[in-house]
């Protein structure tokens, strides 16, 4: 930590240059101190003309300018200077675009440092429009920064460098010695000359996993007291345990797992402090009958529950879900969605105010301020990372203590559960319910589609129904080109090879009405094959549905090829899925064969995450939670998990924080949580 100085109290910095670093949200030392490089540029490692590699990673050749520059006016308008420069190894042309003073430099006999990539044009090796240096400056390691509308890098540079010269040695660092020591970490002072002006690359490196580290340090911090407090909030107190009297009204035995979920939330429930549950499961792994066992015994007690499911279709198949678990209970349920009629909303809302109505499925109609509840104590939410924390928060601030239970079927790492759902306790559904069978799973090209067609076929003649999946609704961009949109491949197929069958068509952009016409008419069986877009990627439950072709396979991540395959395999029978993609890469190759090697969601998400990179994998920013400076939960997950280890040990020995060692890691955490602590 830094004295609070203001930017413009920085020498050189007026009102107008503190303008444009607040709009960077720079406003003191500090924020411009822990404005670390986005890259670098490495003038440190020269390389010979004809020892540069030919790649798009910029290079640091030191040549001698021989002859003239010229100069030409290319036919877009633009003025082109063109040099040769020579080292001990050969000679590289040099190509500047619209830039007189670049080329001004370029005298004849003189010597420079070139930063640039390496390309090759014939056999004649070229950089175009390098950086260009004299090599009488240090030959080091300089920063990138992100920038603003009239300021450059090289002036933020000069400030930083002006900053850390004055403000380092007063420092303050927040990260205790012996955790230091332990984990191998820099201190604040060495890292923020390392961040900034790196002595090497791997000493870079050690600089900015001690930054990672220290966010994810106070990061799991704050949630590990944020959990805290919540447990200290009064809940609802659920006196009776009726679970045992709902398990009787199954025609199944739920699985171990769903047991101990359902325990655990019990437990929770019955403690008197607040449930802020995450029930994390698989595809198929019997996550609704979890909610319905908790709703039983809310509704049991005297309270009220209500389920938020992200689309209109999904609440409907919950709903029905639900109802057949509460048949013959006397548990009243009713569906609430923006299509819902207005007299029956005018309805349920009253019976939701009055206390008739037991339990609730609805989409984000249920958020609204119309909708009360007379004694509301359970909140499921579905999907989790489709809701921020504020959207399933705004629903349990309905009920006085109403208790939190969230279901997501996107199998992730505990430790990145944990950081992610930062403010709920975890319950996994590790197993599948009895007599689940495994989905064959087969990736083909379109050489065979045919053959493809008529297994659908031979299912379809059986009585048994099926997906077809494409990417695209509508023609997309030239992206996109090789794909047939949903729309278009439906047509196609109704006149062609399936005029025999009863096909149906589902995407994201038909209107709601539409929407559950097709998906009733698919549960009913008067639809044999739905041809849809991702939009059936979450919930659809109709068991008769036994077989799946994707097209354009490449085009999903693993995790998503996962979700859209557990829409067959619900039943008794036999399910398939098939793949197609005519992709030659190495890369798609590998990712597919995970999917026709294993059917478990956890051993898939990790290797999504490995394969396809963290990008969209879970979104990169989480509503509710800080915003991290540096760290990413999805790439740093090893740091994360070390950082957790730190967190746990230093609340176990200080849960207050309250020792000199950890007073300044309480300020830094209070301050990263400054708008989350007790509201997220």
């Amino acid at each position: 930590m830094f004295p609070d100085v203001a930017i413009q109290n920085l020498k050189g910095v007026g009102e107008k240059r503190a303008e444009q670093f607040h709009a960077l949200d720079i406003h003191n030392i500090n924020d411009l101190l822990h404005h670390y490089p986005r890259t670098y540029e490495n003038w440190s490692a020269v390389v010979p003309i004809l020892g540069a590699e030919l790649s798009d990673t910029p290079v640091c050749v030191q040549a001698t300018v021989v002859g003239s520059v010229g100069r030409f006016r290319a036919k877009s308008g633009i003025t082109v200077f063109e040099a040769r420069a020579m080292d001990e190894t050969g000679t590289m042309k040099i190509i500047i675009f619209n830039n007189k003073y670049a080329a001004a430099k370029l005298q004849q006999g003189q010597t420079f440092l070139f930063y640039g990539r390496m390309t090759i044009d014939g056999n004649k090796r070229e950089m175009l429009s390098p950086a260009i240096e004299s090599p009488q400056g240090r030959k080091r390691i300089r920063p990138i920064y992100r920038t603003t509308k009239n300021m450059t890098s090289r002036y933020i540079e000069g400030c930083v460098e002006k900053a850390l010269s004055i403000y380092a040695p007063m420092a303050e660092d927040p990260i205790p010695y012996d955790v230091r020591e332990k984990y191998g970490l820099l201190s604040l002072t060495e890292a923020l000359q390392e961040i900034h002006f790196p002595s090497s690359m791997e000493r870079m490196s050690r600089a900015r996993n001690r930054f990672i580290f220290e966010e994810l340090l106070e990061l799991q911090i704050g949630l590990a007291r944020i959990r805290k407090d919540r447990r200290k909030a009064a809940g609802v107190r659920i006196l009776e345990d009726c679970t045992k009297e709902f398990y009787a009204t199954l025609p199944f035995e739920p699985t171990g797992a769903q047991k101990r979920a359902v325990a655990a939330a019990i437990e929770d429930m019955q403690s008197g402090e607040l449930m802020n549950r995450l029930l994390q499961g698989d595809v198929g792994s019997g996550k609704t009958m979890v909610g319905a066992a908790l709703c039983h015994t809310a509704a049991r007690n005297g309270f009220q529950s209500a389920m938020m499911a992200p689309t209109e279709i999904l609440a409907g198949q919950h709903y029905a879900t639900m109802a057949k678990f509460f048949e013959g209970t006397g548990i009243q349920c009713a569906l609430l969605t923006g299509s819902t009629s207005a007299k029956d909303k005018a309805d349920i809302k009253a019976g939701l105010a009055s206390g008739a109505i037991d339990f609730v499925v609805g989409t984000h109609a249920l958020i609204t301020d119309d909708v009360q509840f007379h004694n509301l104590g359970l909140v499921i939410t579905d999907e989790q990372h489709r809701f921020g924390v504020g959207q399933r928060g705004s629903l349990a601030r309905k009920g006085d203590g109403a208790h939190v239970l969230v279901m997501s079927a996107t199998p992730i790492p505990r430790t990145l559960a944990l950081a992610i759902y930062g403010d709920l306790d975890v319950s996994v559904i590790d197993e599948l319910p009895k007599g689940r069978q495994p989905i064959e799973t087969y990736r083909i090209n379109s050489k065979i589609r045919e053959r493809a067609y008529n297994y659908i076929k031979k299912f379809l003649d059986e009585g048994r129904q099926g997906y077809i999946v494409c990417p695209l609704v509508e023609e997309g961009d030239e992206t996109t080109a090789d794909l047939m949109p949903a729309t278009e491949y439906y047509k196609r197929i109704c006149q062609n090879e399936f005029k025999d069958y009863r096909v149906g068509l589902l995407h994201g952009q038909m209107k709601n009405a539409d929407k559950d016409d097709v998906m009733e008419r698919f549960v009913s069986g008067e639809i044999q094959l739905l041809v849809s877009t991702t939009v059936i990627e979450v919930g659809v439950d109709v068991p008769n549905a036994v077989i799946m072709l994707i097209e354009n396979a490449e085009r999903f991540g693993l995790s998503q090829l996962h979700q859209l395959r557990g829409r067959v395999g619900r039943g008794k029978y036999q399910s398939t899925c098939i793949l197609l993609s005519d992709s030659r890469s190495p890369n798609t190759a590998e990712r597919l064969k995970v999917m026709t090697e294993t059917n478990d969601g956890f051993v898939i998400s990790q290797k999504d995450l490995a394969l396809r990179g963290p990008g969209d994998f879970f979104g990169r920013r989480q509503h509710g939670l800080p915003e991290l400076r540096i760290a990413d939960m999805m790439e740093d997950m090893d740091v994360l998990a070390t950082a957790g280890e730190a967190a746990r040990k230093i609340l176990a020995d200080d849960p207050e924080l309250a020792l000199p060692d950890h007073q300044l890691l309480a300020e830094e955490t209070d301050l990263l949580f400054a708008e989350n602590l007790g509201t997220a």
